[in-house]
């Protein structure tokens, strides 16, 4: 009782030493989000918000800055975020035919070539960030702009990938974890989230017909298996706390093993994505909103949610959905969608609009306070899904 209270009277006094926006907005999510704007609208202006952070990058440098706070403002650029930001913003430019968002998307390309270690890897955290090493996880999501930056530009980038793509699989186990290169900036444990770090890999693969990736990202994700229990849940899966994982590291495994699926075609990651996918089933509210921690019984440990976290789940239900059929997860993916939808600011603030918070609400405690770009980023990727799914017929099997 005495704890409780006295952790009240801390979030009183810190409250009250917040900026005006800050209060502002805690007050606004005391209440349910709005309407839902659409597809259409809340991905151009989440598109938009992305150049924006770009354009307002602390460190002014082509790289994305990693978030923006209602506290303090536009942060520095972050390697491992615009990475992953590259495929998203070139798929946008395709299916809309700008021009200028395909040259943004060449802009932090040649920024993170420009940072690239000699031997092939890249930091951790954001520019500017010590200490300044080489880190599996955030090499692995830059990878993944390397290889759609080979894609679509050619052999520019061909060398960088490669050298990326070579140094992961030179530094992995010989049990397919990695260890040698962990961030400095999270619990020095293994990681069964680093599958995101094999699809990496295997986008590299495809763009280079590599048996070496393809082979390093199937032992990684066959040890990220050695984790997983028989419902789904995983041991070693959070930044910090692994006994209730983040939706977002959550989500990252699960991207991993499902795009295992994709590229190999094996039963047993399908069977394993599913397990997994039927277990956050069970903690999604009607009205979509999903707990931003679950314990290893699949139960919301927190009041808030991690909109990234959800927005990438309701990807991967909707590639299950593709493969299997499955209208359970349609569905839970388009009330998960919707409900961070309804989260977006399509008018306003320019720094705010289209913006898509780390917790709702805003003062939950991942991404407190921040719009964070990552988070644009997969609720494009998995809000453009759902607009092919809705005009499309399922297709069953891996997509290679």
């Amino acid at each position: 009782m005495i704890s409780m209270l006295y952790k009240r009277l801390v979030n009183t006094l810190e409250t009250r030493r917040l900026p005006a926006r800050a209060r502002d907005a805690m007050r606004a999510d005391r209440s349910p989000p709005a309407d839902d704007p659409g597809v259409e609208t809340a991905v151009t202006a989440a598109i938009a918000w992305l150049t924006r952070a770009q354009d307002s990058s602390a460190s002014a440098d082509g790289g994305v800055a990693r978030h923006y706070s209602v506290v303090d403002g536009w942060a520095p650029s972050y390697p491992e975020t615009t990475g992953y930001v590259v495929p998203t913003l070139l798929d946008y430019a395709q299916r809309s035919g700008s021009s200028a968002l395909r040259e943004r998307a060449r802009r932090m390309l040649d920024w993170l070539v420009s940072i690239q270690f000699p031997e092939g890897g890249f930091q951790g955290g954001v520019i500017g960030a010590t200490p300044c090493v080489p880190v599996t996880f955030n090499t692995g999501q830059i990878l993944l702009g390397l290889a759609a930056g080979t894609s679509e530009f050619g052999d520019r980038y061909r060398d960088a990938m490669r050298r990326a793509a070579s140094w992961l699989a030179r530094t992995q186990d010989a049990d397919g974890c990695w260890r040698q290169h962990r961030t400095p900036f999270a619990s020095p444990s293994d990681k069964a989230y680093e599958t995101h770090v094999s699809w990496g890999l295997l986008e590299a693969a495809r763009v280079d017909a590599s048996e070496e990736f393809a082979s390093a990202a199937k032992r990684n994700v066959r040890w990220a298996l050695t984790n997983q229990h028989d419902n789904g849940w995983f041991e070693n899966n959070c930044l910090t706390e692994p006994q209730h994982p983040l939706t977002h590291t959550i989500g990252y495994v699960l991207r991993g093993v499902v795009e295992a699926y994709r590229y190999f075609g094996d039963e047993e990651f399908l069977a394993a994505s599913l397990r997994t996918a039927d277990g956050v089933l069970g903690a999604l509210r009607d009205d979509g909103f999903l707990p931003g921690r679950l314990d290893r019984q699949w139960r919301g440990t927190v009041r808030w949610a991690c909109l990234t976290g959800t927005v990438q789940i309701a990807h991967c239900w909707l590639l299950l959905y593709r493969a299997t059929g499955n209208s359970r997860y349609r569905d839970a993916a388009f009330a998960a969608n919707a409900f961070v939808r309804r989260t977006i600011a399509v008018t306003g603030d320019g720094n705010l609009q289209g913006g898509v918070r780390g917790s709702w609400p805003i003062d939950g405690d991942y991404g407190r306070f921040e719009y964070l770009n990552w988070a644009a980023k997969f609720f494009i990727d998995a809000n453009l899904l759902e607009e092919e799914v809705r005009t499309a017929t399922p297709r069953r099997g891996p997509a290679r």
